[in-house]
């Protein structure tokens, strides 16, 4: 991974952050979060990846429904939110990756393996001045207690 910080005024960050070919998306981005305790930020990638889990929301069974893409896939748009939750750093991303068919896949990133770069913008807001922080940490929350419950197969009514 290579980041630098490339703008910075009136508390507003913004990062470049580049993965490179084996890095794991998702642990990544929470891994360098956490280390320059980034609250509140939102992010924009582009890039490709050789493998990846994507998750659907099944409204009716109110369960995320994993679905792998072994393949290698171009990333058309990815998407997404981290708040910090004490030391740790909680990443809410959506993608759309397309195949060599040019069909599309897209839902909640779950992981994914970078092959051979994927290019982040990530903009940290000022959180103190700013209620996002703890809508964005209440939000990752959720859905990781779903994500959590439907591993030991707990169901929400």
């Amino acid at each position: 991974m290579k980041a630098a910080l490339i703008h910075e005024a009136d508390g507003l960050r913004t990062f470049a952050i580049i993965l490179q070919s084996g890095d794991e998306a998702m642990r990544a981005l929470a891994d360098y979060a956490g280390e320059q305790r980034l609250q509140g930020s939102h992010f924009t990638a582009i890039g490709a990846f050789s493998d990846a889990v994507v998750a659907y929301f099944d409204w009716q069974s109110k369960q995320y429904r994993h679905i792998d893409i072994a393949e290698q896939v171009e990333v058309v748009s990815m998407i997404g939110d981290i708040a910090l939750d004490g030391d740790a750093a909680k990443v809410h991303a959506h993608v759309v990756l397309a195949k060599s068919d040019a069909s599309a896949h897209g839902g909640h990133l779950i992981a994914a393996h970078v092959r051979p770069t994927l290019e982040i913008v990530l903009t940290e807001m000022p959180c103190d001045r700013d209620r996002l922080c703890k809508v964005l940490l209440r939000y990752v929350r959720q859905l990781e207690t779903r994500t959590a419950e439907q591993r030991v197969g707990v169901h929400s009514a």
